[in-house]
């Protein structure tokens, strides 16, 4: 069978995945940075090179993502949901609830024992409820994003949080700062709120084992933590949480 390629382009990072007979052969994720056209030919090139192949090689290519529209190969559109759905079960086959943290929205999942879509809920398109106050926090208090789940394992007093909007989050967190409270605590406390919004949804469509998080939130420890003290279950995670969604396009356009 020839090689396929998985591409998700995203708002914050691109990612590429070569894949043969379900197998993964290389990948790729480079941030985005405004500029869908070039990402999307800079990613894929890098995970052909890193798999020592050419573009001819590529009998199909899956896709997905804000920036799908912007690739410049023939490719086939498939739903970010389905590619999520898809992705993360071939990695986790024992997956029946899927919560993605991504840059722009998260979204609950409920996956079948066949890797497809029996259910979805996606936050509204707020900062708040997604990935992106991450990393307005962890500018805000001069962090690096890898840091915030270990200080926020730290925090003996989480700070609570008033508002549900990103923008009142981030001016509350830098009154916070200014109050001299810790560090530790102003992320533990955005933790608790972003996780109560994202476990709402969960629990409104049904928490099934096992349960497994991708995107940005599945690599930051203390927001997994908290998310599972408010769902009541184990979280699993794949061991590249980022390219989940462009395995799922690569086994999806392969059975087309």
């Amino acid at each position: 069978m020839a090689y396929i390629a998985g591409l998700d382009i995203g708002s914050a990072l691109s990612k590429a995945v070569i894949m043969r007979n379900g197998t993964l052969i290389s990948s790729s994720i480079r941030p985005t940075e405004g500029n869908f056209v070039r990402a999307a030919e800079h990613v894929l090139a890098d995970a052909l090179q890193k798999a020592q192949l050419a573009q001819t090689d590529i009998e199909r290519i899956g896709a997905c993502g804000l920036g799908v529209a912007f690739i410049a190969h023939p490719f086939t559109k498939i739903t970010e949901i389905s590619c999520q759905s898809r992705g993360t079960h071939s990695v986790l086959p024992t997956v029946r609830t899927l919560i993605e943290i991504g840059n722009q929205s998260s979204r609950v999942i409920k996956v079948t024992p066949k890797g497809k879509v029996a259910d979805c809920l996606v936050s509204d398109k707020c900062a708040a409820g997604s990935g992106r106050i991450l990393q307005i926090i962890a500018r805000v208090l001069g962090v690096s994003i890898e840091d915030l789940g270990p200080l926020s394992a730290k925090s003996t007093h989480p700070a609570k949080f008033t508002t549900g909007c990103a923008v009142f989050l981030e001016t509350e967190a830098i009154s916070r700062v200014a109050e001299g409270t810790a560090k530790e605590d102003i992320i533990a406390g955005l933790h608790r709120t972003l996780a109560a919004k994202i476990a709402a949804m969960a629990h409104r469509m049904g928490v099934e084992e096992d349960c497994a998080m991708t995107g940005g939130g599945a690599v930051d420890s203390g927001l997994v933590k908290i998310m599972e003290a408010e769902i009541g279950k184990k979280i699993l995670a794949p061991q590249e949480p980022f390219i989940t969604a462009a395995i799922g396009a690569a086994l999806i356009v392969a059975e087309k």
